[in-house]
């Protein structure tokens, strides 16, 4: 299905959420180094810091030998991957390293290029240029074999602490081990409760459903690992630097999980040709939503934003069938089933839940409320609730209704629940 396009933003519309962004959390996006410093006050993961090049004097008393392999070379205030040098391993008893090509680079490469950045060449704000020399994120093993050299990274769109939309970045031969969409990179669309990719695009334009040179290889259904994990270390760094709206792009290191390695203030907008959704329609469904931290916006996001997977098995054997009166379970707090008659209503999007039984299950409080929505009774929590239909099991957001304390059934099944389903006579 096409993109909507009042659903897309544009340029022009991007200023109107960058512009929300204070003028302290902008600073975050001019400078990778002073992002590092935050993050470790925070504790917020991130690359080790090995050396910052202030001047050019500082090549002087530069060793490189002395640098654990591998590391990066970037510039402090660089944009769209400019400038950055990855050194991949030392040969043995040699002044002579190795970059993700495999090609030699020796002391006085490393050090002209330092030189370059310092004189600002790859630089895209300021006027002040350092050149940083940082632990090098080898790719999760998951995600190894589906990138050309490189490490591939995730870049999640972040407003009003809840994430709207997130894409994985895949170097390809093509982009020269780059996780940059601009030099042929793919971009893949991720569903945001389960982690599953879900559409790609090489370069910026490209429509792909293979990987390139992977003609068996489909870009769908790639899982993510350390998914909720991801998704809320980049809400935490949002809220340490105050940006309203922003990018963040995280490796998932092998062993240590989810690490920032920068933040955006002006993302690019090509991660919607990825996902194939619009930005604007998301960020206008989390605008004024309260809040409380980093774990309450990824829930709204994960209930907000979900896309339906059937599972592989069942939709190799037919779609299974449901009554209009399904039995179901629904777990509560200690995760104990309980078997509740429920009533699909298809008019009804999202499905409701009676006050009582919600009380009962112990998910009414407000660690359960994700937002308040509009219904004919007012304004209604909606809260979170994990259900089985038949052998799905999942989590899903429901309206709590008091109408329904009065009905024979206690939780009304809305379209977005009953999707991968046939209702019918069962």
């Amino acid at each position: 299905m096409p993109i909507k396009p009042s659903h897309i933003l544009g340029h022009n519309g991007r200023y109107r959420y960058t512009a929300l962004n204070s003028f302290e959390a902008k600073k975050f996006g001019f400078s990778k180094l002073r992002t590092k410093e935050l993050l470790k006050q925070s504790g917020i993961p991130t690359a080790e810091l090995y050396h910052v090049f202030d001047s050019p004097d500082d090549l002087e008393l530069m060793r490189w030998e002395n640098i654990p392999t591998p590391f990066v070379i970037k510039p402090a205030s660089g944009s769209a991957g400019k400038g950055i040098w990855i050194v991949k391993k030392k040969l043995p008893n040699q002044s002579i390293w190795l970059n993700e090509l495999e090609e030699k680079l020796t002391d006085d490469d490393l050090n002209l290029h330092v030189g370059n950045i310092l004189d600002g060449e790859f630089s895209t704000w300021g006027s002040n240029y350092r050149a940083l020399v940082e632990e090098m994120i080898p790719p999760h093993p998951k995600l190894a074999k589906l990138t050309y050299k490189g490490t591939p990274d995730i870049r999640v769109i972040i407003f009003n602490s809840v994430p709207v939309m997130a894409m994985a970045r895949i170097p390809t031969q093509e982009s020269h081990g780059r996780a940059n969409l601009d030099q042929g990179a793919v971009g893949l669309g991720i569903d945001l409760a389960s982690g599953i990719t879900t559409h790609g695009v090489q370069g910026k334009k490209k429509i792909i459903s293979y990987f390139p040179n992977k003609p068996k290889k489909k870009v769908r259904g790639v899982k993510i690992p350390n998914w909720k994990a991801t998704l809320e270390t980049a809400v935490e760094a949002a809220i340490a630097a105050g940006y309203k709206f922003m990018g963040a792009d995280l490796f998932i290191h092998p062993e240590k999980g989810p690490m920032i390695v920068e933040l955006n203030g002006f993302p690019g907008l090509s991660i919607q040709l990825a996902n194939n959704s619009g930005l604007k329609r998301r960020l206008e469904r989390v605008e004024g939503l309260e809040v409380r931290n980093a774990q309450h916006g990824v829930k709204i996001a994960q209930a907000l934003f979900a896309e339906i997977f059937i599972d592989k098995d069942i939709d190799e054997a037919g779609i299974p069938i449901i009554s209009y009166n399904p039995s179901i379970q629904v777990y509560d707090d200690q995760k104990i089933a309980n078997d509740v008659k429920a009533l699909v209503n298809t008019s009804r999007y999202r499905s409701a839940i009676s006050q009582e039984l919600a009380e009962k299950l112990g998910h009414y409080d407000i660690e359960d409320l994700l937002w308040r929505q509009q219904e004919i009774e007012g304004r209604v929590p909606v809260i979170e609730i994990e259900i089985k239909i038949k052998d799905k099991r999942f989590t899903t957001a429901m309206v709590v209704i008091k109408r329904l304390n009065r009905t024979p059934h206690k939780i009304e099944l809305g379209r977005k629940d009953v999707q991968g389903f046939l209702v019918g006579d069962n």
